[in-house]
């Protein structure tokens, strides 16, 4: 989810934009909590203090500062919670990603986030073009994914390591990625072994949009 890069006079990329700043879950969270019961073992669920949100639809962008769906683990269950994406930072900016590189989060209030897809945007090859080219991730099985995240100040930031193949040429940074079952193991574990992204592969890239023409179909078409 870069805001932009380009290539340098060897040809090589060059990376100067912030990432991870949109993604998407076009599953509604009834369809997602539904295949919880193929977790091993099978949790119960429930929502944060009994309330259902409004809208349980998919969303095809959701961006920082907007409210996403998290879910803890509390009391021997997934609990869930609509969150506001970016805690405010000290000097202005959000922080709606956080830096996993030799942290241990055995003592934050770690998080999960559903989603099936997140953006990555790169500096367009036409000069003059000022929209940034746009390339969408989704899994190379097709299936959704969880994103680990951290709450602070009632806001969730999504964590980040040094990327793998998939992401590699697009950013010099990656989210924290899991498969459903494995996400549920790492939110149920200690919170302390080193995190990584996902290995090569994990992901396909469908460029959306490239020298400001969009060539991609919309999520929900």
């Amino acid at each position: 989810m870069a805001r932009g890069n380009r290539l340098d006079a060897a040809g090589k990329r060059a990376f100067n934009g912030a990432m991870c700043n949109e993604f998407a879950r076009t599953k509604s969270l009834d369809e997602l909590i539904a295949e919880f019961g193929a977790f091993s073992p099978p949790p119960a669920f429930e929502w944060e203090s009994g309330a259902t949100p409004n809208d349980l639809n998919g969303k095809a962008s959701i961006r920082i500062r907007d409210t996403a769906a998290v879910v803890r683990w509390t009391d021997e269950r997934l609990v869930g919670s609509m969150t506001t994406w970016a805690w405010p930072g000290p000097k202005g900016p959000p922080v709606f990603n956080f830096r996993s590189d030799g942290r241990d989060f055995s003592r934050s209030d770690r998080v999960l986030v559903p989603a099936t897809g997140f953006y990555e945007y790169t500096t367009p090859a036409l000069p003059k073009v000022k929209l940034k080219d746009q390339h969408l991730f989704t899994r190379a099985d097709g299936g959704w994914f969880w994103i680990a995240a951290v709450v602070q100040q009632g806001c969730f930031s999504l964590l980040t390591a040094p990327p793998q193949g998939d992401v590699a040429p697009y950013h010099d940074r990656q989210i924290i990625t899991f498969g459903p079952q494995a996400g549920y193991d790492w939110l149920r574990g200690p919170g302390t072994a080193p995190l990584a992204a996902e290995s090569a592969g994990t992901f396909k890239v469908e460029t959306l949009r490239r020298d400001g023409v969009m060539l991609g179909q919309d999520l929900f078409g």
